[in-house]
């Protein structure tokens, strides 16, 4: 069996048009990912991957190098000095300090836990969760060997501008070197190097809009949608350019933006010279109007193009399902779901294709567990050889006769058009498209490449990933002014009025309710495991799961939606699913802080105590539950469940980390997360 891994290196391009980054993920991920993943692979001799890296991580990452805080919103305000620092800045850190995964990362550090609840902050305490923000984001590799980060940690309080100045110094210096080691591993024939359109655009969309309705009749694209191909062409050309510069060499492959294809896209890529590409297994199957499986386990060739199909199955194990097992069960999980295939395809080729950074902090210890073990066991193997990209193309290919367009992303284009959010962004891409047009011919040169680039930035699939009811960040408005201010920067640029349109966001608040909806007021529901009555859970607050996951993760457990309220006596909750769902062979972690409390109880009816709390059990139709109040003292808690199943947590909820209950509320506030 052939093994060949693709992880997908990317973040949005978070620069304003001043060219300061306005979220500091770059930056984040850089010091917990970029490098740990490849060194993960390089500590097992003999194992091999493809890393595929954008243009906007790429360009980003180097305004790391040197006084990373000139050109971070987040680390120049981080730098400061509390005492000089507005509300509204403080707001801000706070609001991305309290941004790390609760359970597997804030749990790790006692004093980032201890402030990790608290809503107000003196000076000494922000310095405190702000060094602990970014010493939680610093991986595997820089905790064992950066003696700045080890002794950072260990101090676990009272820091002060010094540490700060020494901490960031030290990570600007660690970020400086990630290309040259990915260089190095490229020179050394372990990894292979590839990478994206420029801004990680949708080309098929950009190409053709019409390509949303051939991947989904039913999809609502914008009336008066152009053609962009011109753009499509520099997003291909300005990529390969920025990675020869950046790595010394041009790339033979690329990953398109969300696996994002169709044959006037794999047209324009052979035109310019690239030999690979890969996407998802509902590509193959639409193309030869067949499931079959076995069908996957191959090379294939489209016209001259080499491409391979993402085992969506096995990769979605990796990004979603693995983080709730322990390393060595998850291991030898995803083993022997190879050798399955191995038995009935002889001579097969699989391809794991998935994110690069963005599941690891939902493991412990950001994943290197997991590696570590995935890796000993494949490299043991005998039966399984792994393969970088660029050795998957020498091997025998199967030709392919159709392409069908479509994603990664249910073989569609659905996550990037069709909500009535997603497409006023390409209306008012097409709206100004039309007035540079007009007006182009007027405009110097110097003017017309720098219009192009912002173009090019508005076309990125993440502002339209985040538009529309299909996906949640608290980071939505942030966003969406993003993206709007490339094109009111086109319209200065041609010194001209931007429509008022333009200025208007085009994101809902989804604050208040998109998944979530605010308890209105007291409830005391009888509990008998059945949802008999309606009126007892008028009032109470609503989580929808369905909502908050992302449309790739299939992998999502049984519970779609939490009840939630409370009177003066208890705290109430239920569990929505369908009745086949749940039986007796579920159990539930209670997790709740800042009481200590940690308890698993089975899916059956029952009164019993968790600690010194009472609490009371009904299962039927669905579940529910209550906690005595009267045990409790103190003025707000934090509740985590954890659903197992077969001796595996299958889902952790709330989906976005804890639910928090001030247990005081009188309505004229509301509950919060």
């Amino acid at each position: 069996m052939n093994l060949s891994f693709i992880w997908h290196m990317h973040q949005p391009d978070y620069r304003d048009v001043s060219g300061i980054m306005q979220m500091p993920w770059v930056f984040l991920h850089a010091i917990k990912d970029y490098y740990d993943m490849p060194w993960m692979l390089y500590r097992h001799k003999g194992l091999k991957a493809t890393f595929n890296i954008t243009s906007p991580l790429i360009e980003q990452l180097e305004l790391y190098y040197n006084r990373a805080d000139e050109h971070d919103k987040f680390l120049a305000l981080w730098l400061s000095d509390p005492t000089l620092l507005d509300e509204k800045s403080r707001a801000w850190i706070l609001k991305i300090c309290k941004s790390t995964q609760y359970d597997t990362v804030v749990k790790e550090f006692p004093r980032y836990k201890e402030l990790y609840h608290r809503e107000h902050f003196n000076n000494n305490e922000l310095l405190d969760i702000e060094v602990l923000f970014i010493l939680s984001w610093c991986g595997f590799y820089l905790r064992k060997n950066s003696q700045v980060v080890k002794h950072l940690i260990l101090k676990q309080r009272d820091y002060d501008y010094e540490d700060k100045a020494l901490l960031l110094k030290e990570l600007s210096g660690f970020i400086s070197g990630i290309f040259d080691y990915y260089k190095k591993l490229h020179e050394e024939g372990v990894i292979s190097i590839s990478t994206t359109p420029l801004n990680h655009p949708i080309l098929p969309l950009l190409l053709d809009m019409k390509n949303a309705i051939y991947a989904n009749a039913s999809t609502n694209i914008p009336k008066d949608h152009m053609s962009l191909a011109d753009d499509a062409a520099l997003q291909v050309v300005k990529s390969k350019e920025l990675f020869f510069k950046t790595f010394g060499f041009t790339p033979d492959g690329f990953w398109p933006a969300e696996g994002s294809v169709d044959e006037k896209t794999v047209a324009l890529l052979s035109q310019h010279g690239i030999k690979w590409i890969a996407t998802d297994e509902e590509i193959l199957f639409k193309s030869i109007n067949s499931h079959y499986r076995d069908n996957l386990y191959k090379v294939y060739q489209y016209n001259e193009m080499c491409m391979g199909f993402r085992d969506h199955h096995l990769s979605d194990l990796i990004g979603f399902s693995y983080r709730h097992q322990e390393a060595i069960s998850a291991a030898n999980s995803f083993i022997n779901e190879l050798q399955k295939i191995e038995h009935k395809n002889n001579k097969s080729t699989v391809f794991i294709i998935l994110d690069g950074e963005n599941a690891w902090e939902f493991y412990k210890n950001n994943g290197f567990d997991f590696f570590d073990a995935l890796y000993s066991r494949l490299g043991n193997l005998e039966w399984c050889k792994t393969l970088t990209m660029d050795e998957v193309y020498e091997l025998d290919k199967v030709k392919l006769e159709n392409l069908a367009p479509g994603s990664w992303i249910n073989g569609e284009f659905n996550t990037w058009v069709g909500h009535i959010e997603k497409t006023r962004a390409w209306e008012l891409i097409y709206i100004t498209k039309r007035d540079y047009q007009r007006h182009k011919d007027s405009l110097s040169d110097e003017i017309k490449d720098k219009i192009s680039e912002h173009f090019l930035a508005a076309e990125c699939s993440d502002w339209f990933w985040w538009y529309g009811d299909d996906h949640y960040t608290d980071f939505g408005v942030e966003f969406d002014e993003l993206f709007r201010n490339h094109l009111i920067e086109i319209y200065d640029l041609m010194d001209l009025k931007a429509p008022t349109d333009i200025f208007i966001p085009i994101l809902e608040d989804k604050s208040v309710m998109h998944f979530w909806l605010k308890p209105q007021s007291h409830i005391s529901p009888y509990l008998n495991g059945k949802h008999d009555s309606f009126f007892e859970w008028i009032g109470c607050g609503v989580i929808d799961e369905s909502k908050l996951f992302s449309t790739m993760d299939r992998q999502r457990g049984p519970v779609r939606k939490i009840l939630y309220g409370q009177d003066s006596e208890k705290i109430y909750i239920s569990f929505l699913a369908k009745r086949d769902k749940f039986n007796s062979d579920y159990f539930i972690h209670i997790i709740i802080e800042p009481l200590n409390i940690k308890s698993k109880l089975a899916f059956k009816s029952q009164k019993t105590s968790i600690g010194p709390l009472e609490v009371e059990i009904a299962f039927d139709d669905v579940f529910e539950l209550s906690i005595d109040k009267k045990s409790i003292d103190t003025d707000s808690i934090s509740i985590i469940f954890e659903i197992e199943y077969d001796e595996k947590i299958i889902q952790s909820l709330p989906g976005f980390g804890e639910l928090k209950i001030d247990l005081g509320d009188d309505y004229s506030k509301n509950w919060f997360v």
